[in-house]
């Protein structure tokens, strides 16, 4: 198993050496660790060269976060790829811990895992992507396996990862398309879901295995949404998943899949988008999530309140 690290850079100055020192200093060493440096106007490139002989820096005009991960995955010479985003990290033990599960699973050709979802504007508050209850519930009705069914499966139950978790064969990334240069958001979900239509089952490690940035300045994953582009999203992919024969998988995931959006549109005071989301999608809905953000769409910042007083780590 050789194992290539993608690293997508831009104006990522500010916390692109605590990414690589978290890949450098993983107990199972990666074979390949290339970052490909978007088109950055900052000090990225300075701080790359200071690495140099530990890591391909590849340079690029600017692209996109999708374009720079299929410029590295062309360049891999590995049969496994493995990313991560410059403004987060990995666990010491990632690789390690993934390897050895596939090395016990050969006929699976990805796995994700558990995370820490840091927000770094509450003094670095780090909590579990899964608890240990969540996970202590969801072996048990796995029935012990270290696997999903689906990526369907595991999205339905919160347990997909990031893309900071994943570790996928190469060759599958080619038959899933690579990443999809036009999509501006959920463009790593985007390919998961292209993946899931391959009917391949996905591994998972419980352990945290890296670290999620929340809050990060000016990162170059963490976008600003807007309704068009739920639209393409979901547009795109009710016509891929048909033509899969997974449409009934693709639909269940859609709940929770425009449940994430609107709740970041609430965040955002977007109300007339949250609106127009309903009117478009309200079939995907509960009832519960219907009502609740119809009216939060009218008074977000009654809605804001009541999401702080529910959950003071936003705050």
């Amino acid at each position: 198993m050789r194992i290539s690290v993608i690293i997508p850079a831009y104006n990522a100055a500010a916390y692109i050496e605590r990414a690589l020192r978290s890949v450098l200093n993983q107990t199972r060493s990666a074979d390949e660790i290339i970052v490909i440096n978007d088109g950055s106007t900052d000090t990225t490139s300075e701080i790359l060269k200071q690495y140099k002989g530990k890591i391909r820096i590849i340079e690029q005009a600017n692209a996109g976060v999708s374009a720079a991960r299929n410029t590295g995955i062309r360049a891999a010479t590995g049969d496994w790829i493995a990313f991560l985003d410059a403004d987060d990290e990995w666990l010491p033990e990632k690789l390690q811990l993934q390897c050895e599960l596939l090395g016990r699973h050969p006929e699976l050709c990805w796995a994700t895992g558990n995370f820490l979802f840091c927000r770094c504007q509450q003094n670095h508050l780090q909590s579990p992507g899964l608890s240990e209850s969540q996970v202590s519930d969801l072996r048990q009705q796995m029935g012990g396996v270290n696997y999903f069914d689906s990526y369907f499966q595991a999205y339905r139950l919160r347990a997909a990862g990031n893309t900071n978790t994943m570790m996928i064969r190469k060759d599958k990334l080619r038959d899933a398309g690579l990443f999809y240069e036009g999509q501006k958001i959920a463009e790593d979900e985007d390919v998961w879901f292209r993946l899931a239509y391959l009917n391949m089952k996905l591994a998972i490690v419980w352990d945290p295995i890296a670290i999620y940035h929340f809050q990060t300045p000016d990162s170059a994953t963490k976008t600003i949404l807007q309704p068009d582009d739920v639209d393409s999203f979901m547009s795109r992919h009710h016509i891929e998943a048909q033509k899969a024969g997974k449409l009934t998988e693709f639909n269940l995931c859609a709940r929770f899949i425009l449940g994430h959006w609107i709740y970041k549109f609430l965040l955002g005071g977007q109300g007339g988008d949250v609106r127009y989301l309903l009117k478009r999608y309200a079939r995907f809905l509960t009832p519960w999530c219907r009502v609740t953000s119809y009216i939060g769409s009218w008074c977000p910042k009654l809605w804001r309140w009541n999401e702080r007083r529910k959950h003071p780590e936003m705050n």
